[in-house]
């Protein structure tokens, strides 16, 4: 089986809770034996018959130098992508929703995305396969597991990716910080819809522009750069969010 290395406390636990990644084995510090979450780590794994062992915390650090394990390494079979064509068709009939990220390249950024898109109920995400970041273990850190509960689209071509997505009844809105459009003047609870966010310094690209029903920006009271893109887009889907909820009182 081929492996990659996930690490940190959560990410492991969110991995082995939702039984979607074969795991090969996990190794754990033994400074980390009477941590609660390192308990509930070697329970769930015992509940599934996956191999665990005590090791020296240098060995850890030898495998994850930047020291952010938190006592737990677990080598997992990569995570599985989705189908474009196949998500389209799972989510039929429901009010869907989804982010594409246009050459966002850093990895936390892609992990905390991933994380506000679970939490704000987004269905899913699609990445490029080229100019910008796939899922990898500084992702499924920063996500803190919540690679694991959304679907993750990767696509060679992004264009392709939106066209297909209008042509099943998606609206493309598209963050850009020209934009005469607020966020908030958006209603997003009654259509299906895709998120554009571009890299920090890029933005999103001249072609994926062109294809937006919506332009939006976050209105700043200063005229510093920008806000962060992962930050930026908990903003926009928290809208989302709190549109839907005030919709159902």
């Amino acid at each position: 089986m081929e492996n990659t290395i996930i690490f940190g406390k959560n990410a492991v636990i969110e991995a082995l809770e939702s039984g979607k990644r074969e795991f090969n084995k996990i190794l754990i510090s033994n400074n980390a034996r009477s941590d609660i979450k390192i308990e509930q780590i070697k329970k769930l794994a015992q509940n599934r018959g996956i191999v665990y062992q005590f090791v020296a915390k240098e060995k850890l650090n030898a495998i994850e130098p930047e020291g952010r394990h938190q006592g737990v390494i677990a080598q997992i079979a990569p995570v599985d992508y989705i189908d474009l064509d196949d998500f389209i068709e799972n989510n039929k009939g429901k009010n869907t929703s989804v982010v594409i990220l246009d050459g966002v390249e850093d990895s936390h950024n892609v992990g905390a995305i991933i994380r506000s898109c679970v939490c704000a109920g987004v269905n899913g995400i699609i990445l490029p396969s080229r100019r910008g970041v796939l899922i990898n273990s500084t992702v499924e850190k920063t996500s803190a597991g919540a690679t694991n509960r959304i679907d993750i689209i990767r696509t060679n071509s992004l264009v392709s990716a939106v066209q297909k997505l209008k042509e099943n009844d998606y609206w493309v809105i598209a963050s850009d910080h020209h934009a005469e459009e607020n966020y908030y003047d958006i209603d997003y609870t009654d259509m299906n819809f895709v998120l554009i966010m571009g890299a920090e310094h890029a933005g999103i690209s001249k072609s994926l522009l062109k294809m937006a029903d919506f332009k939006i920006k976050i209105p700043m009271l200063t005229n510093f750069n920008s806000l962060n893109v992962s930050n930026a887009t908990a903003i926009i889907l928290f809208e989302a969010v709190k549109q839907k909820v005030s919709k159902k009182l």
